[in-house]
């Protein structure tokens, strides 16, 4: 049962949203070879690259982004031991007593670490979470209120044990980090817009990445390892292993599907920051996470997101009388500090969402 102690009736998801025992198996989800840019550094035709399979390439980033909000990518230049690294080192991590662990544990004043007491729409995920942010320390927004324009600093918290820990984190950090920018290019391409229209908002990021350990649940059928949401960054890019449990709401008939693991690929889906800024030409996916009562499953996400200062808004270029802004801007930083401080705290009501800053038609 992993440390999550008993099961309880915090873990309890409402009738209307637990798990089916027999999902239905995605079928037809965008599978996306990369080989034509792995080897590069960015997407920018050079004299190496053939313009008529990077055209190729962004039709089908276009494609899966507008129609599903989510792809998976294979050949995408991350080295298969850089991945192989970081889920040994994170199940050494999960495997040791909780005492070791809430070392680093993580609280309203050190945001980054070890917590196993998560919440998604007010309902306790089964999972254990280690959070470590790509920028350290990572420049936030200090408080919530929109007049006070002072920072604070996130800063990582790093295990003693496993001894390669913090190296291996870092490394796959850099690999993946690489690959995410070369999936902005791909998108802002696909959306009609400069290679590197999106680079300017990354200069502060305040990305994070997420070692997220499923130990397996005696009541798989009323709980979920994370419960129905959206990622409310910029691009999300997935690690899963071979258990698999990732389950996506199909826009067609609102029916939640899994989604296969593919060895070696990546999962890639659509953030609420990207819904804005395209205004809704591609829109994020719901997803969760179903458990089972047999194996313990891994995953890493890696939340792209912007410089805190970041107002995020539909682009200019995206808009017209045609096209008129479906949200009102809203500035990143603050809505983040929202997001994180609801961690802690049970809320009675739901969480922010991107939908309090949309236009009335």
């Amino acid at each position: 049962m992993g440390d999550l102690g008993e099961f309880d009736s915090s873990f309890i998801q409402a009738l209307e949203h637990r798990p089916k025992p027999n999902a239905t198996e995605a079928q037809g989800i965008p599978l996306i070879d990369l080989s034509p840019i792995s080897c590069h550094e960015d997407v920018e035709t050079n004299s190496e690259t053939d313009p008529a399979s990077i055209e190729e390439l962004v039709k089908q980033v276009g494609s899966a982004c507008k129609n599903w909000g989510f792809f998976q990518v294979i050949n995408h230049g991350v080295p298969l031991d850089r991945r192989q690294r970081i889920e040994a080192v994170a199940r050494e991590f999960f495997a040791q007593s909780l005492e070791e662990k809430r070392r680093v544990k993580r609280d309203e004043v050190k945001i980054m670490g070890y917590y196993d007491r998560e919440h998604t729409k007010n309902v306790r995920d089964w999972k254990e979470v280690f959070d470590f942010g790509v920028e350290d320390p990572t420049l936030v927004a200090a408080s919530t209120d929109p007049d006070d324009d002072s920072v604070a600093y996130w800063t990582n918290q790093w295990p003693e044990y496993p001894p390669k820990f913090r190296e291996t984190c870092e490394e796959y950090t850099r690999d993946v980090g690489k690959l995410i920018m070369k999936l902005m290019e791909l998108i802002a391409l696909s959306l009609g817009l400069k290679a590197k229209r999106f680079h300017e908002y990354f200069k502060d990021q305040t990305s994070t990445i997420r070692l997220n350990y499923y130990p397996p649940c005696p009541s798989p059928e009323l709980a979920l390892g994370v419960g129905r949401h959206r990622d409310n960054g910029v691009l999300t890019v997935l690690a899963q292993d071979e258990v698999g449990g990732l389950q996506v709401k199909r826009r067609t008939d609102g029916e939640w599907i899994g989604v296969k693991p593919t060895p070696g690929a990546f999962i890639i889906n659509v953030g609420d920051i990207m819904q804005v800024w395209t205004n809704e030409a591609y829109r994020s996916a719901e997803h969760r996470v179903v458990v089972n009562s047999v194996k313990e499953r891994l995953s890493i996400p890696f939340f792209l997101n912007p410089a805190h200062y970041t107002e995020v808004k539909p682009l200019e270029e995206l808009i017209d009388e045609e096209h008129p802004p479906k949200y009102r801007p809203y500035v990143w930083g603050k809505f983040q500090v929202i997001r994180k401080r609801s961690n802690f705290i049970k809320l009675n009501v739901d969480n922010i969402q991107i939908d309090d800053f949309r236009i009335a038609p």
